[in-house]
């Protein structure tokens, strides 16, 4: 059973900078899995931010986050990282990390919430001068 677990959440001022990570558990063999970053802020639904395919050849980004995001994975260390440049106020959520198997090393990510079997516990990110 794959288990995920992220951290590097906390409290920054706008314009600054954090990096969440995403560590796998349980199957190390993280190549195998796309892996999405998705965030919910209070009152609102769960919104994908960001896909990476299983080998990194391939990312997607929310048009929300484009530019100031950056997604990559280190898969010797069963661990994403999501880049958090220019933080705004807008990005305040708790975010998530989740992983669906890619069967081929070609499957693209997507940024769609039912594509994923496997949930992370989340790391509040929280923009606020």
């Amino acid at each position: 059973q794959l288990q995920l677990v992220e951290s590097g959440g906390g409290l920054v001022q706008p314009g600054g900078s954090l990096r969440l990570s995403c560590a796998a558990s349980g199957f190390t063999l993280m190549n195998y899995y796309v892996i999405g970053w998705f965030r919910q802020a209070p009152g609102k639904e769960r919104e994908g931010v960001s896909c990476i395919s299983s080998r990194g050849g391939s990312t997607n980004y929310a048009d929300s986050v484009k530019g100031r995001f950056t997604i990559s994975r280190d898969n010797a260390k069963n661990t994403v990282y999501l880049q958090m440049n220019s933080l705004k106020p807008e990005d305040t959520g708790i975010y998530y990390c989740a992983a669906v198997p890619a069967y081929l090393p070609s499957r693209l990510c997507v940024l769609t919430i039912s594509e994923y079997d496997y949930w992370g516990q989340g790391t509040q990110v929280t923009v606020s001068s």
